[in-house]
């Protein structure tokens, strides 16, 4: 079995004990099998990492890698616009090239920036293409067909028979689930509440207890969308969503801005998880969560960039430091959401998110080797002597900085170069296919 070495690194564990150390780590296969100040071993390939910084990849629990090829498409308009102007036309308007090109975009996009795994929602159609992208780019993700079979103002192409989106995601979900040694798992993604039938909701619910796998949707982003789903089912998101018996461990839901005291509660007991998105959430102007709070109240919160045209960038680390500091500001006390635990819920709690916290989250030995190398060597991080190395990842830190990702014991970027994805060829690839889905769409870019 092939042994990677990585050496003389400062190693941040997020292990229980939040150890720090310098040192180096032995990969074999795809799992990390020693961690030590010095190990003297044979292995087919070394990576010095002096001076840099090895941690467990970051992991964002919210993407959408359907939409990177809409970045700047869909700038400065509020969610419900946002999406029956812009964003659902341009989804309408895949092909099946254009959405394996765009998955390519954002995956190559999160690799740059030292993301090794996400939580992501496709759009209604070639799914199959977007997966594909994420199996061949050596890429770790949940992934699942976006459904839509209700609501108003939905494109053609996006409406769905019920039982038609039913059979297609369980069809999806038993050729890709546990694909590429596990990189691959499936989850059922129905848009949000607004967009979704209650037959197709209870459906979803039944079939994610009959596969174990996982749901993924939005909830409560916009104070609009609460407002017709409170019309429609008579009562708010998260009470309807509990009501209907979608609660729980294995459901994550997207944002949570707009929660009232009874929905908070109902998040803490059920143990459903959130996926903060601090700059789509500033961007659409939908409001701040209160991610402070629900931490106290015990809920798992994770981090996620959410879609291009909504941020603008897949940045994990301006996700972090976004987090530290607008909560700063909400509450008025600098001491909310410090760098130790914006940190933790980029790596470890978004393990949590992907039930995979015993795999992901953190570099110990027995855990999958997602493993990245960030180089601190830039002005912006300097002084890089006597400052707290977490709070220079949170925030100082930059995309940029990172040097080396390894996704599944497998080198996917090394010295800033993807190995896995051809980038001036992608590049190419998305400037050629850009002006063929707006005309398709039929939006003004």
């Amino acid at each position: 079995m092939k042994r990677l070495l990585i050496k003389n690194g400062i190693i941040v564990t997020m292990n229980k004990e939040r150890e720090v150390l310098k040192g180096d780590i032995l990969v074999e296969g795809n799992k990390i099998i020693k961690i030590s100040p010095k190990i003297e071993v044979e292995a087919a390939q070394i990576i010095d990492a002096e001076g840099k910084i090895i941690i467990p990849g970051l992991i964002q629990t919210h993407i959408h890698l359907t939409q990177a090829l809409f970045r700047g498409q869909a700038d400065d308009l509020e969610l419900l616009d946002w999406l029956k102007k812009k964003v659902w036309p341009l989804e309408a308007s895949h092909t099946e090239e254009s959405n394996y090109i765009s998955a390519k975009l954002g995956i190559a996009e999160l690799i740059k920036g030292g993301t090794t795994a996400i939580i992501d929602m496709e759009t209604v159609n070639y799914t199959d293409a977007a997966i594909t992208a994420i199996y061949e780019s050596g890429f770790r993700a949940t992934t699942g067909k976006c459904m839509m079979d209700y609501g108003e103002g939905v494109p053609d192409a996006l409406m769905e028979n019920t039982d038609e989106s039913i059979k297609e995601s369980v069809n999806l979900l038993k050729k890709w689930h546990g694909k590429g040694n596990g990189r691959i798992q499936y989850a059922f993604a129905p848009r949000f509440v607004v967009s979704c039938s209650e037959e197709l909701l209870i459906k979803v619910r039944d079939l994610a207890k009959e596969f174990d796998v996982m749901v993924h949707t939005h909830a409560s982003e916009n104070r609009g969308e609460i407002e017709l789903v409170e019309k429609d089912r008579g009562m708010r998101n998260i009470v309807y969503l509990d009501k209907i018996g979608l609660t729980g461990e294995k459901l994550i839901l997207a944002h949570c801005i707009w929660l009232n005291d009874e929905e908070m509660r109902i998040l803490a007991e059920t143990g459903t998880k959130v996926s903060h998105c601090p700059n789509s959430n500033l961007k659409l102007a939908s409001g701040i969560a209160k991610i402070p709070e629900l931490l106290e109240m015990g809920v798992a919160v994770s981090l996620g960039a959410d879609g291009a045209p909504c941020n603008n960038n897949l940045d994990m680390f301006e996700e972090m430091r976004t987090t530290a500091l607008i909560h700063k500001a909400r509450l008025l006390n600098p001491t909310v959401m410090p760098s130790e635990k914006v940190f933790e819920l980029a790596t470890i709690g978004g393990a949590k998110a992907m039930c995979m916290e015993d795999k992901l989250g953190s570099l110990e030995v027995g855990k999958i080797a997602d493993i990245v190398i960030v180089n601190l060597d830039s002005i912006h991080n300097y002084p890089t002597d006597n400052v707290d190395i977490i709070s220079q990842l949170v925030y100082s830190a930059k995309a940029t900085d990172v040097d080396t990702t390894i996704i599944d014991g497998n080198i996917v970027m090394l010295n800033r170069k993807i190995l896995t994805i051809n980038e001036k060829s992608l590049k190419d690839d998305v400037n050629r296919m850009i002006k063929k889905q707006i005309d398709l769409a039929g939006v003004e870019s």
